[in-house]
């Protein structure tokens, strides 16, 4: 019998393997591994414009945020119809534009043939990405 064939015959001792001692590499669920993906994923065939038409028929939900305020319980509970409650903007301030929840900007509001409406004074697009997390 050769070294080689003794070698193999032999019994293996795997009592003092290490696993966290190995290297990890970086992958996801599916084991597709992130450290060999192109920088820019892309789809075959698929032009920018496309995607974009693509985005642009996921509905969102737009606010308008006036104001708000942190109150106790107790505080809540003895509200009634009359009760006027300050809020942590002052008038006439700049209101704050959500999407999904996400603050994107500041507006005003305005009146459009008797319903209410937004003017856009800032708005920040280049934050649409958090909307995808």
């Amino acid at each position: 019998m050769s070294d080689l064939q003794q070698e193999l015959s032999q019994s293996l001792d795997l009592g003092d393997l290490n696993l966290n001692e190995l290297e990890q590499e970086d992958t996801v669920e599916g084991n597709i591994r992130l450290d060999i993906q192109s920088d820019s994923p892309s789809t075959p065939g698929m032009s920018e414009m496309q995607k974009m038409s693509l985005f642009s028929r996921i509905p969102v939900v737009l606010t308008l945020e006036v104001a708000s305020v942190n109150i106790s319980l107790a505080d809540l509970m003895t509200l009634n119809n009359d009760s006027v409650v300050e809020l942590d903007k002052l008038a006439g301030e700049p209101l704050d534009i959500k999407v999904n929840g996400i603050l994107f900007g500041k507006a005003e509001v305005v009146m459009l043939n008797d319903k209410y409406g937004l003017r856009i004074l800032e708005f920040n697009t280049k934050d649409l990405g958090e909307l995808a997390r």
